[in-house]
């Protein structure tokens, strides 16, 4: 946010609370871009090790982020892929687990994430694409803001190509298989 500011482009954005960002935007982002959220304590260490091994061959670069990591990122650090932020990363995302617990993380990450450009946070992403609240998003939308992570500059959910519908379609079949996951019940909770 602090870039786009001083490089002087708009930014949108309109933090809300857990309740008012919604139950459907939290299960696709749980889906996503962190299924084990509910289980882990910041860390993935098998998303990192698989993350590790699949750059290490070279490629496109993946990941291993959880939404506490990513969290931790947006809020507390700047952009960019080097170790010392990794490793600082790593390490207060631990911290934020401690401290703030999920709920607060996911809002957090919700209100924070970019979706769009100088898009940030659910609820004006809700009503850049869609004209509604975020609260008010269907499986389906919900679905599809989170499909143009983690390149939200390049992917457009108004833009009905085939890569953003078939991650789209990738996520809801997370999200019905998530719906009945205990903990994630609880976390979703309100």
């Amino acid at each position: 946010m602090i870039s786009n500011f001083i490089s002087g482009q708009p930014i949108h954005y309109q933090p809300v609370s857990f309740e008012r960002q919604g139950y459907q935007i939290h299960l696709a982002a749980i889906a996503g871009e962190d299924q084990k959220f509910a289980n882990h304590f910041g860390l993935d260490f098998d998303a990192i090790k698989g993350a590790y091994k699949k750059n290490k061959k070279g490629g496109k670069i993946r990941g291993g982020s959880t939404i506490t990591q990513q969290t931790a990122k947006n809020v507390f650090f700047w952009q960019g892929r080097d170790w010392i932020r990794k490793a600082l990363e790593a390490y207060t995302s631990i911290l934020t687990e401690i401290v703030w617990g999920k709920k607060r993380i996911l809002t957090h990450y919700a209100n924070v994430a970019e979706m769009g450009e100088g898009i940030y946070g659910v609820e004006a992403a809700a009503q850049h694409y869609f004209g509604k609240s975020a609260k008010h998003l269907s499986a389906e939308q919900a679905a599809l803001i989170v499909a143009s992570l983690p390149s939200p500059k390049k992917t457009n959910p108004n833009k009905n190509t085939g890569r953003i519908r078939s991650k789209q379609r990738w996520i809801l079949r997370q999200m019905r298989n998530l719906a009945g996951d205990k903990q994630v019940k609880e976390l979703l909770a309100n």
